[in-house]
């Protein structure tokens, strides 16, 4: 009887170890494919950021090409009225000259130079602009009073890599006309640094000016004394579209057809100038 007893005993308790490994089984089944889950979850977030860094890094690359505009600065010479107080020709200079004259009047057409050389420098800022470069303009109206070195310190501030200065020429005498160019000098002490760049914008200019207008080559002229060049830290030269004096000359100076023969002369010679 005993014997019986223990037997039972014993078939009892291995069916209760056996139903415990069970239970044990089955939770750690569940948490291996929980486990799993969570795996296979972490790696397809993985596969959804890595689609994203490859999309962007798909993306075209887009570099804005840096522009380069040229700066020029334009003086219309002269001025309403002029001013007769003096001004140093160059920096530290104890020689004075007077800060800005009357300027030429047309013999036949009684066009003041200030009004001609206005009109040109518009129509030239004009085209220039058209061309995709910046232009700045010493004065757009008459009614200013704007001394030489004040012009030059214009351009200076402005950081222009050229100035062109733009006047009409006058002699005693009738019979002169043609186009020529100034120019600081080479042994200029105020313009060393921009005397080989100078030089060649007023070869460039006066080439270009002869070939479309035709007029009489004047040459390039040198100097030292001009205030507006000495003040000048930029490529600087001062042309002069013709002769006021000459009545010839003076009449096509203010026809529409002629100013545009010459702003195309200068803006061509401009475009080669940069171009080097």
């Amino acid at each position: 009887m005993k014997k019986s007893i223990i037997f039972i005993f014993i078939i009892v308790f291995l069916l209760i170890l056996s139903v415990g490994n069970r239970d044990t089984s089955v939770v750690n089944e569940a948490e291996v494919k929980s486990s799993v889950s969570e795996v296979e979850d972490k790696s397809t977030v993985t596969e959804v950021e890595k689609k994203v860094v490859t999309a962007e890094a798909a993306k075209p690359i887009v570099i804005e090409e840096a522009i380069t505009q040229k700066v020029i600065c334009i003086d219309p010479g002269h001025q309403l009225e002029g001013d007769y107080s003096t001004e140093p020709i160059g920096p530290n200079s104890d020689i004075e000259k007077p800060k800005v004259s009357n300027g030429a009047t047309g013999i036949d057409t009684k066009t003041p130079e200030y009004e001609l050389t206005l009109e040109v420098s518009l129509k030239l800022r004009d085209r220039l602009e058209a061309e995709g470069f910046v232009v700045i303009l010493t004065r757009e109206i008459h009614d200013v009073n704007l001394s030489n070195s004040e012009r030059a310190k214009i351009a200076n501030k402005n950081a222009s890599d050229i100035f062109i200065r733009i006047h009409a020429d006058q002699r005693g005498s009738s019979e002169h006309n043609g186009i020529s160019v100034l120019c600081p000098s080479k042994d200029n002490e105020y313009t060393t640094e921009i005397y080989d760049n100078s030089n060649q914008l007023a070869h460039m200019l006066l080439e270009s000016l002869l070939l479309e207008t035709e007029a009489t080559d004047m040459g390039i002229s040198y100097r030292d004394d001009i205030s507006g060049f000495n003040w000048s830290e930029v490529p600087v030269v001062l042309v002069e579209l013709g002769f006021m004096s000459n009545p010839v000359e003076d009449k096509k100076m203010s026809t529409e057809a002629y100013q545009n023969k010459l702003v195309e002369g200068m803006l061509n010679g401009i475009l080669e100038y940069f171009k080097e």
